[in-house]
């Protein structure tokens, strides 16, 4: 029984561990595309007529 529980302690860590590097990549890259998309707005907002 104990052994059973151990079995899915560990599976549930490396679970959660692989959301987290998923969930940290995944924000990491947003936030680049974000910057970039930003910098590319004010580079050319001289050109926006109204």
């Amino acid at each position: 029984m104990e052994e059973k529980t151990y079995k899915i302690m560990n599976g549930a860590g490396a679970m959660s561990i692989a959301v987290g590097v998923v969930t940290l990549v995944t924000g990491i890259v947003c936030g680049i595309l974000m910057i970039i998309g930003g910098a590319k707005l004010l580079a050319g907002k001289s050109k926006i007529l109204f």
